[in-house]
């Protein structure tokens, strides 16, 4: 038994959970930089129709960084269950079979991409006076998706491993790549959106190199041998089996992003749109501190339920649990306590999209509270690879409630009825994640 598996058996959970969030944390902290540094610079640097532009791509954005989500989470789960079942063989097929199907996702998702990018962008809700700015962009988001997908998913195999600090060391040097560029790119070099997209390419670029190199360093624990890049079928179904459930969330939240777009534009208009980008951005900072606790427990929870210590994966769902509603509370009162304050941080020209982005953010973040313990819920059943309960539950909230409101509410109450139509599906939601919860507690406490 190595270190790295001598600390998820046996190391204290409290401490080994802090050991895992603070790089964790600081890796999704500098990640979740990428799209907000370009919309604070696109915002205050190129203009309010920019800032809508860029937000008609964040459901691309999460297209693809679900794909991803579908193989680095997958992947890592199987990685670290593998480690706890002291099958180091088939954790390194596991890491061989993953990069292979990496390689071809995102050949297909560019090609299919460039394909439909017109239809596509229209139906996000890009308008003749928006979708150039996002035509710009895209374009050459789409060139880097290999880089994208690549990096995030080896980076998550990294931290799936026990190398949480080379993990954050990964995102630390990507985003500070693209903080550094966007202001090159966009103000020194005069190039606006595309200079952000580039910027944010090349930061993915140099991601994709960093990760590969440790693979093939010693300081991997598992390595990438070139013996083991072949497609294995039945580690390909394992792995898409437990990844659907943050694939499922992030294309759902990404049609559902679609959806809130073309609803904003009528509603609210160009202006209405730039404001959700806000929020967006704001929602992104609060949630990657809450997926810091699930990267802190996603090794501890999958390494200790497969080596059968369900005590163990018991007190990481405890402690993850309390930390990440903590958070949720204190974001909570921040948001709704200085709103206007933050609006401006994006554009402070412009009087109307600060109306909109204050209101914004002060009604769809009002169930924050609510929202931790779900986001933890998810990744622990998943975690386990129990996927169907966790794509049921990552699908609560972005689609199966939400969507109904957002036909709904808009229609009696305008604009205020599509930002309301968030927390109330966050609220519902809750109540229903909190009794599947409740079960499985009841099974692993029989188990232990």
């Amino acid at each position: 038994m190595n270190e790295k598996t001598r600390e998820l058996a046996e190391l204290k959970i409290a401490k080994l959970m802090l050991k895992f969030f603070i790089p964790a944390f600081i890796g999704v902290f500098v990640n979740a930089l990428y799209n907000i540094v370009d919309r604070v610079f696109i915002g205050q640097g190129v203009g309010s129709l920019a800032l809508s532009g860029i937000s008609v791509i964040f459901p691309v954005m999460l297209i693809v960084m679900g794909f991803g989500m579908l193989i680095g989470i997958g992947s890592g789960v199987l990685v670290s269950i593998s480690m706890g079942k002291r099958d180091m063989d088939k954790a390194e097929k596991i890491l061989g079979s993953s990069f292979l199907l990496m390689i071809l996702v995102s050949a297909v998702i560019t090609i299919i991409g460039f394909s439909i990018k017109g239809p596509m962008l229209r139906s996000f809700g890009a308008t003749p006076e928006t979708i150039q700015y996002a035509n710009d962009y895209l374009n050459i988001i789409l060139a880097g998706t290999v880089f994208q997908v690549v990096g995030f998913s080896l980076n998550n195999i990294i931290r799936a491993e026990g190398n949480a600090r080379i993990a954050m060391f990964s995102m630390i040097i990507s985003a500070g790549t693209n903080l550094i560029l966007d202001p090159i790119f966009i103000f020194g070099f005069g190039m606006g959106v595309k200079g952000a997209a580039y910027a944010t390419v090349i930061s993915m670029m140099v991601l994709t190199i960093w990760v590969l190199l440790h693979f093939r360093s010693s300081k991997a624990v598992v390595k990438l041998k070139s013996e083991h890049i072949r497609f294995d079928t039945k580690i390909l179904f394992e792995i898409l089996a437990i990844g659907m459930a943050p694939f499922f969330m992030q294309i759902a939240s990404s049609f559902v992003q679609g959806l809130i777009n073309t609803k904003l534009i009528a509603f609210g208009g160009d202006l209405a749109v730039g404001a959700m980008g806000i929020v967006n951005s704001v929602a992104t900072m609060i949630v990657m501190a809450i997926v810091a606790i699930n990267m802190a427990t996603q090794p501890i929870i999958s390494f200790n339920y497969g080596a059968k210590s369900f005590s163990r994966v018991k007190e990481t769902l405890r402690i993850g649990m309390i930390s990440a509603t903590i958070i949720s509370i204190l974001a909570f009162i921040l948001v709704e306590t200085i709103p206007g304050t933050i609006v401006k941080l994006f554009n402070s020209s412009d009087p109307g999209l600060l109306d909109f982005g204050r209101d914004g953010l002060r009604l769809a973040l009002m169930a924050l509270p609510f929202v931790g313990f779900q986001v933890i819920a998810g990744n622990f059943f998943q975690s386990m690879g129990k996927a169907k309960i966790a794509v049921l539950l990552t699908l609560l909230r972005q689609v199966i409630i939400l969507i109904p409101l957002l036909f709904i509410l808009p229609n009696h109450f305008g604009l205020n009825g599509i930002w309301i139509s968030m927390p109330i599906s966050d609220f519902f939601s809750a109540i229903i994640v909190m009794f599947f919860l409740v079960n499985q507690w009841k099974k692993l406490n029989i188990k232990s």
